[in-house]
């Protein structure tokens, strides 16, 4: 079974909120990158090649992405529910 997402808005228009029923970030710490960040975490790899991400920050079971705010979040979200899928299949 693939993994489930739910997309968020936040307060901050730049920033989206995506939680999952599994967990996709190991350990008790969170996870923060910025785009050229160099990463072995596939998703996390995903999320940060998509044109227009700034950073992601990720714990357990959800992740936030930022993009830069000239991007476009009609653009960007499809993009990233394909990321998801490429990853978690």
């Amino acid at each position: 079974m693939a993994i489930q997402i739910h997309i968020q808005d936040t307060p901050n228009p730049n920033s989206i909120k995506i939680n999952t029923n599994e967990t996709i970030f190991e350990g008790p710490r969170s996870t923060s990158l910025k785009k050229g960040d160099v990463t072995d975490h596939p998703l996390a790899s995903a999320l940060l090649a998509i044109e227009g991400i700034d950073n992601i920050f990720g714990i357990k079971d959800f992740v936030t992405v930022s993009k830069l705010p000239d991007a476009e979040w009609e653009d960007i979200r499809p993009q990233v529910e394909e990321a998801f899928k490429v990853v978690y299949g």
